[in-house]
């Protein structure tokens, strides 16, 4: 596999984005591109796909042994020629997204150290008739951060820890985590997650990048290690809007156009009920109102939304079911030679591996809850998914407010890595529409005390095109995004 030596001369921090190309950067070099510019590049000659390839390898050299992003790089890795949307474009997956190739697909955990899936998932057969060059898997929270009720995001037995790039003690939040950094941190121009609940919107508001959870449904969800197979989904995670896009556009097999001028005459709501976690979180977003009220849009302030108090019980009681059916297909589903084929045996191996797999700091009491569950069939099962359905439900707040769609904050400062004590989750915009269905979109919104926070955008069933249309005008407007300078900590003096 080809590298070469990225960097050389701009020094620990010359690493930095300046106006969207690196400061530091020669010409021809495509690290810091869009994928506009990429695709112009490679079309009138200036870029090759090996030159493209290299420069990421040399980038992901230098800077992933520090980040912990990137799992695995892929054995097969060759340039791609050809005329498809992201031909010779490099793109990351998510290590429960599986791929018929030599890459390993195991969400992180070491009893899937290995695996060699059979057959390649709808997303990475979209992205391979895309013509994008499948770079390697990310780092992720092991089991989607579905193995513990204190599991620390970013860590996985086959990854170690994954940090985030602005300050790098501290969390990159999960479980979509080595994703969002390795877009974050310019080793990828796109990098592809998954979401159950926020999995894909906190990383990526945690590390000041564009996410987009989609509308349930409308991206392939096959040969993909599950936990709520009712509303898990794939989706894009990239630098800015129009990357995201041209992700989404590969992964749906259609094209989304984006405009200026979206957010004229648009009426969004303000689900108060997801501000208050964080004073200095709310004084951000006030000023973010002010700016999307000044692009013409109407804000409609508060709007009432689900409350997670009472929709996470049963959500949790139906991702328990679906979690063990789920993964018990998955791993029925694998190439033969491969021992680890039940959701029992995994836990028996850690069971043996207790210092390899963290047991005494992470447990796996939630994969022993999903064990005991019994069969999809089962009236508590059925009772739970109706429920869920019921309190996840809120198209009549669009409609009763005639709304385009509903603001809240992504997350909140990203909190200092704790393996002890796990993950210090302030709060978020990611629940009611995650299991509703419904698409929820983050975007940069500016920083606190050098830590991103997102803005997200949730919209009717369907709205993916006009939220990120939405999105586009917003991050236009105030090009909030600053790129990661790998501080080693945060200091008060």
């Amino acid at each position: 596999m080809r590298r070469r030596s990225f960097l050389k001369g701009c020094g620990v921090v010359g690493a930095t984005l300046v106006a969207g190309s690196f400061a530091c950067a020669q010409p021809g070099d495509p690290i810091g591109l869009s994928v506009g510019e990429l695709k112009a590049g490679l079309a009138d000659g200036r870029l090759t796909p090996g030159s493209v390839l290299d420069a990421f390898l040399g980038r992901i050299e230098e800077w992933d042994p520090r980040l912990g992003s990137i799992i695995e790089l892929n054995p097969q890795l060759a340039p791609r020629e050809g005329s498809g949307s992201l031909a010779g474009i490099p793109v990351l997956l998510k290590d429960n997204i599986a791929t018929a190739d030599a890459m390993t697909t195991s969400a992180g955990s070491a009893a899937l150290e290995g695996s060699r899936y059979p057959h390649d998932s709808g997303i990475a057969r979209r992205l391979r008739e895309a013509g994008a060059v499948l770079l390697g898997k990310t780092n992720m929270s092991e089991w989607a951060n579905f193995r513990s009720d204190n599991s620390t995001s970013g860590w996985s037995a086959r990854g170690g820890q994954c940090r985030n790039p602005y300050v790098l003690d501290r969390s990159p939040c999960g479980s979509s985590s080595g994703s969002a950094v390795a877009v974050a941190a310019g080793l990828a121009p796109l990098a592809v997650g998954t979401e159950t609940v926020g999995s894909i919107v906190c990383p990526s508001g945690t590390c000041g990048i564009v996410g987009l959870k989609p509308t349930v449904g409308l991206l392939p969800a096959d040969h993909i290690i599950p936990i709520a197979t009712t509303w898990d989904t794939a989706g894009p995670m990239a630098r800015t809007v129009s990357d995201a896009a041209a992700l989404l556009g590969a992964l749906a097999n259609q094209e989304y156009s984006l405009n200026r001028g979206a957010l004229e005459g648009v009426r969004l709501g303000v689900a108060r009920d997801y501000f208050g976690f964080d004073w200095r979180v709310d004084q951000l977003l006030e000023r973010e109102l002010q700016v999307l009220e000044s692009l013409g849009a109407t804000i409609v302030d508060p709007v009432g939304m689900p409350s997670w108090g009472e929709l996470g019980p049963v959500a949790f009681e139906v991702m328990l079911y679906e979690f063990k059916a789920g993964v018990n297909q998955y791993l029925a589903d694998q190439s033969e030679e491969m021992e680890i084929r039940t959701l029992a045996q995994v836990i028996a191996f850690n069971q043996r591996h207790p210092e390899l797999e963290k047991l005494d700091f992470l447990g796996q009491h939630v994969l022993l809850q999903a064990q005991a569950k019994g069969p999809l069939r089962e009236q508590t099962y059925r009772d739970a998914l109706a429920a869920s359905r019921r309190l996840s439900d809120f198209d009549q707040v669009f409609l009763e407010h005639k709304l385009d769609a509903v603001l809240g904050p992504t997350n909140g400062m990203a909190w200092t890595i704790d393996l002890v004590n796990g993950d210090h989750f302030e709060g978020g915009s990611a629940g009611a529409a995650a299991v509703g269905g419904y698409p929820h979109l983050t975007v940069p919104a500016g920083y606190l005390h050098e830590l991103p926070i997102g803005l997200s955008m949730i919209g009717p069933r369907g709205s993916d095109e006009q939220l990120l249309n939405l999105g586009f005008d917003y991050e236009q407007a105030t090009q909030h995004r600053k790129e990661p300078r790998f501080l080693p900590t945060l200091s008060a003096s």
